[in-house]
């Protein structure tokens, strides 16, 4: 019995291609702040920083845009909490819900962090070519603004009851 070929692109998928770029960023994210002194960040605590807004957030609605499980979301809290970085308070919104935000440790970090994505932003304007990097951040914007938007029509054309409806 032989195996079916699997089909293959003739060049490597944008998937890869963004996923490598993800995970260079990632690291080079964790590794900037060892080398600025700031030993305890772990690269799970990426999905906090990409998703915790300045006057703080829910961890159920932080773990929806960082794409894993709230209880994922909550364990990288945790560990946050535990090394001074993040502290929990009552959201004023709704009381029985709580609030991630920085402490002023966490938010120094936080701070170097961004420095660092300005930084980046202009070596990677000066290596490629702003008018080049600009195209490309473009790009990638458009692209996940088509799946979002290619995901809303699927699932508006399978809604049972836009069926029903015709």
């Amino acid at each position: 019995m032989s195996r079916a070929e699997l089909p293959r692109p003739d060049r490597k998928p944008i998937i890869a291609l963004v996923d490598r770029a993800n995970r260079a960023l990632q690291a080079d994210m964790v590794r900037t702040a060892h080398r600025r002194g700031h030993h305890e960040v772990k690269p799970a605590h990426n999905s906090v920083f990409a998703t915790l807004a300045a006057e703080g957030s829910r961890a159920a609605d932080m773990a929806v845009r960082a794409g894993i499980t709230r209880q994922s979301m909550g364990e990288v809290i945790r560990d946050m909490v535990a090394l001074g970085l993040l502290e929990m308070r009552p959201d004023p919104a709704d009381r029985r819900a709580k609030l991630v935000t920085y402490t002023e440790h966490g938010r120094r970090l936080a701070g170097h962090g961004y420095e660092h994505l300005i930084e980046l932003d202009e070596r990677f304007a000066d290596e490629i070519g702003r008018s080049e990097y600009d195209t490309a951040r473009d790009v990638l914007a458009r692209i996940a603004v088509l799946l979002e938007r290619w995901e809303a029509d699927e699932s508006a054309s399978a809604d049972p009851a836009r069926i029903n409806s015709r």
